[in-house]
């Protein structure tokens, strides 16, 4: 019966990366989805053009890195299901139907181009993936260990590998370093020159709203996860101090040196500092109180006390705000507008910005059905 969890556990998660990832492509391959006509093409054409016509260097190893993980994750999802020649056949077969299907469908967008070579590496990247996803698969001590230790911290069932994907995806999302900490505002500041200083720029209080409202709607994932309260406080920093690496890691990478830090603004400052305090205040109203314990960790202890239909019922109404004030309050933020404070050149890029926006929309409403799924569990 152990085995038997872990196996559908491993499969569940699994299944929802993999389906999340290929939705990632999805939108990375059609963006921005609008122009759609005829052109005239054939994609039987498409496929003869000679390789050396459409090959180059970068668009190869983009196209292999995207679509490897891509073969990684389908191939550790069906092997938990089926033997190991199957999960690779399977995950490449899955890998070029979908490569295939987005090149087909850009010959209707002016704006992309559909490549055979970018089939050919796509499918190379989704074998190489699958081909290491055996290889991992094997690590069978590493598996069960993980597994173990996921089961002791996070409570187990379907309901919850979704919720486990959530978070991973929200993660994903707030990466962008183009986005402040916690914010879904596109930083747009124009390029500086040598000894010029920019204007101030006039302080959003909305902006701040909704990076608290962000804030709270993580704790409570975390909380609808986590099988002992007491970890959510330090699952919240070491998720929180995890995007903030990686946000500096991109910024080092893609923005101009005197944007590196743009994302640390003090609408974002101002928002975390507000969803601490309103934590730590209803911690007070309920009668509870933690001391020696920094006031970070205070703060998202106090949606431990409240029962269970409460904490849900709040969740669902902090999600539902922040999905208004996103929406309807902020002013209008294109992925576009950040395009000044990067050093990157490449059409990608507002795939990404955009990518990044698309998400920050859609989590509040994955966070109500996630939350609506859980309500009696």
């Amino acid at each position: 019966m152990r085995e038997l969890f872990i196996t559908e556990t491993r499969a569940r998660l699994r299944t929802w990366l993999a389906l999340g990832y290929a939705l990632f492509i999805a939108y990375a391959s059609l963006s921005p989805f609008t122009g759609w006509r005829k052109q005239g093409l054939n994609f039987a054409d498409v496929l003869a053009v000679p390789l050396a016509l459409t090959y180059t260097h970068f668009d190869a190893a983009l196209n292999l890195l995207s679509y490897l993980p891509l073969g990684l994750l389908v191939a550790l999802a069906l092997r938990a299901r089926v033997g190991a020649l199957a999960s690779v056949t399977l995950a490449l077969a899955a890998g070029v139907l979908l490569s295939a299907g987005m090149e087909y469908l850009q010959m209707y967008l002016p704006r992309r181009i559909s490549s055979n070579m970018d089939l050919l590496s796509n499918s190379t990247g989704t074998l190489i993936g699958a081909l290491l996803a055996i290889s991992i698969a094997s690590w069978t001590r590493v598996f069960t260990l993980l597994v173990r230790w996921r089961s002791r911290l996070f409570h187990h069932g379907k309901e919850m590998d979704f919720g486990l994907a959530l978070l991973v995806l929200w993660m994903f999302g707030q990466i962008n370093p183009s986005l402040p900490m916690l914010g879904n505002v596109f930083i747009s500041e124009v390029a500086r020159q040598p000894f010029v200083a920019l204007p101030p720029a006039p302080f959003d209080m909305w902006e701040s709203v909704a990076v608290m409202l962000n804030l709270l709607m993580l704790g409570t994932l975390l909380l609808t996860l986590l099988r002992a309260p007491r970890n959510v406080v330090t699952a919240l920093l070491l998720v929180l101090s995890i995007v903030a690496l990686a946000k500096f890691v991109a910024a080092a990478l893609l923005l101009k040196s005197w944007a590196l830090l743009l994302w640390i603004n003090g609408e974002a400052v101002l928002g975390i500092l507000l969803g601490m305090l309103l934590l730590a205040l209803l911690l007070w109203i309920n009668g509870e109180a933690v001391l020696g314990i920094l006031l970070g960790m205070l703060l998202l202890s106090a949606l431990l006390w409240p029962p269970r239909a409460a904490m849900i019922s709040l969740g669902a109404s902090i999600a539902a705000g922040y999905f208004v004030i996103v929406n309807f309050l902020l002013g209008d933020s294109t992925p576009a507008s950040a395009a000044s404070i990067y050093h990157w050149h490449y059409g990608h890029l507002l795939n990404y910005n955009g990518l990044a926006q698309t998400i920050s929309l859609l989590y509040p409403l994955l966070l109500l059905w996630h939350l609506w799924r859980i309500r009696k569990v």
